[in-house]
């Protein structure tokens, strides 16, 4: 089972608007992995509308909805509040 010490967990607040959350993860993850954004499947590949939709049309503060997906190699998490969590395995 792996354990919290056997990943690397990154935390951070993606910033402006919900639309413009979408384009910030895969320049998170280009960012980690020191590449371009240009080297990365498109984020839309994987998620579909699911994102756009949060994002775009976002429900009741009250909710607290989050999103987790994967996402070149991270297990991503997307709060609502613009919170973001990746987490690579080593």
């Amino acid at each position: 089972m792996e354990s919290q010490s056997d990943r690397q967990i990154i935390r951070r607040r993606l910033d402006g608007n919900r639309v413009e959350w979408v384009h910030q993860i895969p320049e998170v993850v280009a960012e980690l992995e020191g590449i371009s954004t240009d080297e990365l499947q498109p984020l839309w590949e994987v998620t579909g509308d699911v994102l756009d939709d949060l994002f775009t049309e976002p429900p009741a503060p009250s909710a607290q909805v989050e999103v987790t997906f994967s996402y070149e190699g991270y297990r991503i998490t997307v709060g609502q509040d613009g919170s973001a969590t990746f987490v690579r395995p080593d």
